[in-house]
């Protein structure tokens, strides 16, 4: 019970330091996730809570396989979707580093995504933006960088995703 109640303290006290940072800075406040191999940045106030996977995720029927089904999250259903399946990669695979992304309450979706690994706040000032857009990307995927030590990153528009149609319809 203590474990839980200090994991509860630390998560809270982590989203207001996120939250701090997004309204301090001049530009936007960028968290860095992988998914499926990807380095994306997330606009902070774009994200909301980020947990841990507890395994009480309830399978729903008759979905598509990248939607992994609901789960309860401070009294709240949340569906889970997998966005490297989602996107036609493989499935993400569980890990310590896993973590769910919920949409931040502003995006009105109670939608979270699974997320390999946390890689911290991030700053596009000292990254190189890559000149050529990629023309097949979805449209929640934006401006590509490149950091100080060759990683490329991609922005992942939390809100163009909340909005995607084909994100939406879960139902196969």
């Amino acid at each position: 019970m203590a474990d839980r109640k200090n994991l509860r303290e630390f998560q809270v006290r982590l989203s207001e330091r996120l939250r701090q940072a997004a309204s301090s800075a001049s530009q936007p406040a960028w968290l860095g996730i992988e998914v499926g191999g990807r380095r994306l940045l997330v606009d902070l106030s774009e994200a909301g809570e980020i947990v841990a996977p507890s395994g009480a995720t309830a399978a729903v029927p008759l979905t598509h396989d990248w939607f992994l089904g609901m789960v309860n999250l401070r009294g709240s259903l949340y569906g889970v979707s997998d966005l490297g399946r989602f996107a036609g990669g493989e499935h993400a695979q569980t890990t310590k580093a896993t973590r769910l992304l919920a949409l931040s309450p502003r995006l009105n979706l109670n939608g979270a995504i699974v997320v390999d690994r946390m890689l911290g706040l991030q700053s596009t000032s000292t990254m190189s933006e890559e000149a050529a857009a990629d023309e097949t990307a979805p449209p929640w995927l934006g401006r590509r960088w490149i950091d100080a030590d060759g990683n490329r990153w991609t922005e992942l528009s939390l809100e163009k995703l909340a909005g995607d149609e084909r994100f939406l319809a879960v139902n196969r």
